[in-house]
């Protein structure tokens, strides 16, 4: 069946912020004696919601997440957003060109709605993408559940079998994968080993830029 909607992931497929949260992860797992590198945390963390993250905190530690923490975590992150946070590049462009394409777009993202609006608005896509804006906080389970796509899907009016993924995580191919939609996964942030996302079974590609025409030959 033809393609009609093209549901994007936020973090680290239209925003360059994965890399920042890793090594704030990274140092700041530290601190509370956490010891995890790079891939460790990639591996366990990215792309699930920021609720699953302090979840297995909690387990390592043993006792709740000290509030102090979970507040200097978020005071950092931001203040490093604010002066390095950039678009993917290309996604602008791809944006206008599969909109030019007759396709539709939107974003099912495990970040919630405040960090999206301000992050899409901080990095000018948030105009391309209006009123078509999806949260993990809208639905019981989160990646890799496919239930945030299927609720996209949805709330278009889009049959998942007329959708596809743009994805960078594992969890989010798992999602994708779950909910029955082909997955193309963004390599160019090089996070997600791009053996890991193959053996999940998603199209991986490393150029933004490619992407319309990989769903064309769909």
């Amino acid at each position: 069946m033809p393609i009609e909607l093209v549901i994007f992931d936020c973090d680290g497929v239209l925003i360059e912020s994965e890399r920042i949260a890793v090594e704030i992860d990274v140092a700041m797992l530290a601190e509370i004696g956490w010891e995890l590198s790079r891939e460790e945390v990639i591996e366990r963390f990215m792309g699930r919601a920021y609720a699953h993250m302090l979840a297995e905190i909690e387990g390592f530690l043993g006792q709740p997440v000290p509030a102090e923490w979970v507040a200097r975590w978020d005071e950092t992150f931001q203040a490093r957003l604010a002066t390095e946070l950039e678009p993917v590049d290309g996604v602008s462009e791809t944006l206008d060109a599969l909109h030019a394409a007759g396709y539709r777009t939107c974003v099912a993202s495990s970040s919630n709605h405040a960090s999206l609006e301000r992050n899409l608005t901080a990095t000018d896509l948030h105009d391309r993408l209006a009123g078509r804006i999806f949260s993990a906080s809208e639905v019981t389970h989160g990646k890799p559940a496919p239930d945030l796509f299927l609720h996209a899907a949805d709330r278009i009016g889009v049959a998942p079998e007329r959708c596809v993924v743009v994805e960078d995580s594992r969890y989010g191919v798992a999602a994708a994968r779950a909910a029955g939609m082909p997955v193309f996964a963004y390599t160019g942030g090089g996070m997600t080993p791009v053996a890991t996302l193959e053996a999940l079974g998603a199209t991986v590609f490393a150029e933004m830029r490619d992407l319309p025409g990989l769903i064309a030959a769909l």
